[in-house]
């Protein structure tokens, strides 16, 4: 019987850099299913996320000797993936739209109990129906932390359009979930 051997991160690493394809599959089955929901924020569906995810693999294996092995190596393989799963989408859609903004305060406000009862599935279903322009920003901004000069450059916006769609896609979500939270407890709306 044949007892796969289990290999720290920082081993599989040193393995992959050397070119051997068994440490590259094993890192790849460690990493996918985590990569690809981070490639499912930025793909119309799950096939294109898909894409998005093999070709984030290939650039993690083609920059492997570039990983100095400061910080979490996770962390790496995730910017990796955003970066590539922005570039896909760039490359196969019509460049987002883009709508300017003015700063408002007439946001529509959602109270505490709505969002104590949304659960995190509800949430990323509705990140999932923005529009593209709207999702990369929303989610370059929000869950992935980048700034909005780091967001202009990545998307190749500038930084008030990435400011004007992450509040757009702030205002869209709010309005969903006050709707949605309205129809779960009977509230017209």
């Amino acid at each position: 019987m044949f007892l796969e051997h289990k290999y720290t991160i920082e081993e599989l690493v040193k393995r992959c850099k050397s070119g051997e394809r068994k440490a590259q599959e094993a890192l790849y089955k460690q990493f996918a299913s985590k990569m690809l929901g981070v490639c499912m924020r930025y793909a119309v569906d799950k096939m294109e996320a898909e894409d998005m995810l093999q070709n984030g693999f290939i650039r993690v294996f083609e920059k492997m000797g570039d990983y100095r092995g400061d910080g979490s190596f996770e962390g790496w393989v995730r910017r990796i993936m955003v970066h590539s799963s922005i570039e896909y989408y760039r490359k196969h859609h019509k460049m987002m739209q883009l709508v300017e903004i003015e700063e408002s305060g007439s946001e529509p406000s959602v109270n505490s109990l709505a969002l104590t009862n949304l659960g995190t599935k509800d949430l990323l279903a509705l990140i999932q129906k923005l529009s593209p322009g709207y999702k990369i920003v929303f989610n370059l901004y929000a869950i992935e932390g980048y700034s909005h000069r780091e967001i202009a450059g990545m998307v190749g916006i500038t930084e008030g359009a990435s400011k004007s769609q992450l509040s757009r896609a702030r205002t869209i979500l709010k309005e969903q979930i006050v709707k949605m939270e309205g129809k779960k407890y009977g509230y017209a709306g």
